[in-house]
């Protein structure tokens, strides 16, 4: 009944909007409405570089969504969390300083800190494979691109579902900047950003940007009555560009970012389906010297990025060479809530008996150089190679307080080192002015080495601590694509494409006791198969784009808490298929109103998974965890993957209305996704997310030449509680069992003032 009356509503929101279908993020960005007397009279048009070279949006065969910077600013777009509700197929979850992206069901799950990414972020140009890389807020971007299915070819190892790319605005020829300020009346906290490009000669220019945010949380701590997570971020970019010719363009940028929320997400939930409600309220408790370890629940990063830019002319060719180097800090503590199910708290910290914190530091160094060739031949190609070495560290302490069979505080320390390279190319072969066939290939060679310390730092016997562990891995992979692209006319265009992706092995990173035979693994490949069209109608005044796909992946790399254990498995050990749908649609129907919307249908489960860990609802004749020989025969081939709801999407508007010497812009988004487990229990109670629909809503005034503006913006008007992900505790390490949700942001109205230079 649940999931006809969620289905209902989200069909209801669709045909409201079908009258105004939305001025969100598309596939296409509209360009900035023109001042009156001269407004668009069709879509505009992104210029991408999907395919390392710049493009038109609708040119490139690829399922990918575009935003311009100043869309993300208008939309409070400002981390890839919030991201997700705008692109189809693409799942965040909210774990503080470590997102996790999903893209057509997969990622690489929260479980494993260590794991390569499944889908990786790409910061102008610069890998990074870790969540916590590029994790800082977004701010003066001038676009940012999500690739749907395997990018091997083009973009390396660790996009075996797809790829982000992020792309900083760069200083231009005129001296130009703005200044951003804004309150939200929910979070209580303010949100600066100030902007400053300069050219300091005919050849060589500086932008300078800086944000700061101070926010309170959205969930009220009974304890110390503040509302958390409290949020502080401030962050800083310099960027230098010298043009001394017109066959020269060198940018360097330098970038620090500092990102904090004391306090965390966690809210209690029930298991029994008698008490459990799945609309979770904006309560928790978490008491001071939680589980014994003295430490203030938090999750804090601090991030180094710097990166050279270069693009030479050669002749007819032009040579790019980027080098970067990446770094980050994070400092954490995991609490947990401590209310249990029916709304009481445990005497004497009887739900604080466990806690742990993870902090990393991590260093990345990386080149790639790439020669492409003119356009306009038969044969358009790319070439290049690429190297980065990198260094990681995770020291994890475990606090354990008044447990049967545990005490005191548990200790490891994980290290690994990494050298990577790889050498790719890709050809365009122009049949016909209206046929050609794209190939793809990328070699890489990666070498991986860990080493795993645990021990007990104070307590007693009873906490048993296995030996030390070590590996070390090289792995080889050759990710093949092919493309066949048609022109039925100048404004249609299809391609079907075949396309292979890998993902790295690596080590348990977090797990004590882990095994000898348990603590590495290997890679994970996918293949991706796909058929578009994307097309431009009326004149440009409508785009259709379609995306039918299926993507199979082997050795799929799968890590799942096992509660009563007390532990996680990290294995490969499954198959698993995604098939869907991807629409997107834009209309302009008038030069004062835009309409889009974009739906996706998604089917995501495992082929086969000999060894998955027991299920929640399963009984110990089904599946005995303390069994081997009963783990082993165990198999949920069938299931689906988690945060893969089948259905999601958004519709919108965008409206303007001229006033004389000024213009008032309104527009509104609705979210939608239907029910997801959220749980690798796969509880049929606790471990689904209801499906949900959420309402954003902008309402602005400004300047018929932009100079200011002044908006009230809204997001999750509907104030829906949706949970990023859950776990069960068992009785074993706490006084009430008891499911933990780590809750995705709930409302959230700002007021912002913006004034341009």
């Amino acid at each position: 009944m649940k999931k006809s009356a969620h289905l209902r509503t989200a069909a209801a929101c669709a045909a409201v909007a079908s009258a105004a279908l939305g001025g969100v993020v598309h596939a296409q960005e509209a360009e900035p409405v023109a001042p009156s007397g001269n407004r668009q009279q069709s879509l505009g048009e992104i210029v991408v570089t999907a395919q390392k070279r710049e493009q038109k949006l609708q040119d490139v065969p690829v399922s990918i969504t575009a935003v311009t910077g100043e869309k993300l600013e208008d939309l409070k777009i400002t981390d890839l969390r919030s991201v997700q509700s705008y692109v189809p197929n693409m799942t965040v979850l909210n774990s503080g300083v470590n997102p996790v992206v999903f893209i057509r069901g997969f990622g690489s799950g929260p479980n494993n800190v260590a794991f390569d990414q499944e889908v990786s972020v790409y910061l102008d140009g610069i890998y990074g494979g870790r969540g916590a890389q590029f994790s800082a807020p977004f701010f003066d971007l001038e676009r940012m691109e999500v690739l749907r299915g395997p990018q091997g070819a083009l973009f390396g190892r660790n996009t075996a579902a797809g790829a982000i790319s992020l792309i900083s605005a760069k200083p231009g020829p005129v001296f130009e900047g703005y200044a951003s300020a804004g309150y939200d009346f929910e979070r209580q906290g303010v949100d600066l950003t100030g902007v400053v490009s300069a050219p300091l000669s005919d050849t060589f220019g500086i932008r300078v940007a800086a944000k700061l945010t101070h926010q309170d949380g959205y969930i009220r701590n009974l304890y110390n009555d503040r509302d958390e997570p409290v949020l502080r971020d401030e962050m800083a970019r310099v960027t230098l560009r010298w043009q001394p010719t017109g066959d020269v363009d060198i940018s360097f940028k330098n970038e620090y970012g500092s990102h904090l929320l004391k306090g965390g997400v966690t809210v209690s939930g029930s298991l029994t389906e008698d008490v459990y409600d799945n609309d979770f309220g904006d309560e928790r408790y978490i008491s001071d010297n939680y589980a014994g370890a003295g430490l203030d629940e938090q999750s804090g990063i601090e991030t180094w990025n710097s990166a050279i830019n270069a693009d030479v002319g050669i002749g007819d060719h032009v040579l790019t060479v980027i080098g970067g180097y990446s770094h980050y800090k994070t400092e954490r503590f995991t609490a947990y809530d401590e209310i249990a199910p029916d709304g009481s708290l445990p005497p004497d910290g009887g739900n604080a008996r466990f806690g742990n914190g993870f902090p990393e530091d991590f260093d990345q160094w990386s080149l790639e150089a790439r020669i492409a060739s003119p356009l306009g031949g038969f044969l358009e190609y790319v070439l290049g190679v690429y190297y980065d070495t990198s260094n990681y560290h995770l020291h994890q302490d475990t606090y354990y307080r008044d447990i049967a069979t545990l005490t005191g505080h548990q200790s490891t320390d994980f290290y690994q080192n990494s050298d990577a390279w790889s050498a790719y190319g890709q050809g365009t072969f122009n049949f016909s002015p209206k046929l050609r066939l794209i190939g793809g290939l990328r070699y890489s060679k990666v070498k991986k080495s860990a080493h795993f310390t645990q021990r007990t730092v104070s307590g007693d016997a009873l906490n048993p601590i296995g030996p030390d562990r070590q590996g070390s891995l090289s792995e080889d992979y050759l990710d093949p694509s092919g493309t066949l692209q048609f022109d039925v006319t100048p404004d249609v265009m299809l391609y079907a494409t075949v396309a292979r992706g890998s993902k790295s092995g690596g080590f348990v990173s977090n797990t004590y006791n882990v095994s000898d035979d348990g603590f590495q693994f290997a890679a994970e490949r996918s293949m991706n198969y796909e058929f578009g069209v994307k097309s431009s109608l009326g004149n440009g005044l409508a785009t259709l784009n379609l995306a039918i796909f299926r993507m199979d992946f082997e050795d799929l790399q799968q890590s799942a808490y096992d509660p009563d254990r007390r532990t996680f498995f990290t294995r490969n050990a499954a198959r698993a298929r995604s098939e869907g749908v991807e629409l997107e649609v834009q209309v302009l129907p008038t030069d004062s109103l835009s309409l889009n919307a974009n739906v996706a249908y998604l089917d995501a489960r495992f082929e086969d998974y000999p060894g998955a860990p027991c299920l929640a609802y399963e009984t110990v004749e089904q599946c005995d965890s303390t069994d081997p020989e009963s783990l082993a025969r165990h198999n949920i081939a069938g299931l689906p993957l988690m945060f893969a709801p089948k259905w999601s999407g958004n519709v919108g508007f965008q409206h303007e209305a001229d006033l004389g010497s000024l213009k008032l812009v309104t527009g509104s988004n609705a979210q939608f996704r239907s029910k997801y487990f959220v749980a690798d229990g796969y509880s049929p109670i606790w471990g689904v997310q209801d499906g949900w629909v959420k309402l954003d809503a902008r309402i602005q005034l400004g300047a018929q030449d932009d100079r200011w503006s002044i908006a009230l913006v809204g997001r999750n008007l509907t104030d829906v509680h949706s949970r990023g992900a859950a776990i069960r505790l068992p009785g074993s390490i706490t006084a009430t069992s008891r499911t933990l949700n780590w809750m995705d942001e709930y409302r959230s109205i700002s007021l912002n003032g913006t004034v341009r230079f």
